[in-house]
C-alpha cells in the first residue's frame, strides 16, 4: 500500500481536511487542556453534589436545635435540663444520684 494508495482512501482524505483537524484539535483541548475543560467540571459537579448533601444535612441540624431552643424557652424545661444534665440543685435539697450496674459498667468501658 503506496502513499497515493492512501491518499485516494475516504477516511483519510476526511481525516486530512483542515476543519476537521482544526476541529479535532480543538474539541481535544476543550476536553483535557482548558481551564474549564470536562474533567474539571466532572469535578466541580461531585463537589457541589457534596456540598449539597451537607447543606441539607446542616439544615436538619438546625431544624432540632430550633426545637430545642423553643423547648428551652420555658423555665421548666430549662430548669429540667439543669438538673438532669449539670446536676444543678435548689439551696435547700439533697441530690442522689442512682446507677444501676450495666450504666455503671458502661461508663468503666468509655
Amino acid at each position: 500500500m503506496g502513499l497515493k494508495e492512501l491518499r485516494n482512501k475516504k477516511w483519510f482524505k476526511l481525516m486530512t481536511n483542515m476543519y476537521v483537524l482544526v476541529l479535532t484539535i480543538f474539541a481535544i483541548w476543550m476536553a483535557f487542556f482548558d481551564t474549564n475543560s470536562l474533567l474539571i467540571h466532572m469535578e466541580l459537579g461531585k463537589e457541589i453534589n457534596k456540598l449539597e448533601k451537607q447543606k441539607e444535612f446542616l439544615q436538619g441540624e438546625i431544624e432540632k436545635d430550633k426545637k430545642i431552643l423553643e423547648k428551652m424557652s420555658s423555665e421548666d424545661e430549662l430548669e429540667k435540663l439543669a438538673r438532669e444534665k449539670y446536676y444543678m440543685k435548689k439551696e435547700n435539697e439533697e441530690i442522689f444520684l442512682i446507677e444501676y450496674e450495666d450504666s455503671i459498667k458502661n461508663k468503666k468501658n468509655e
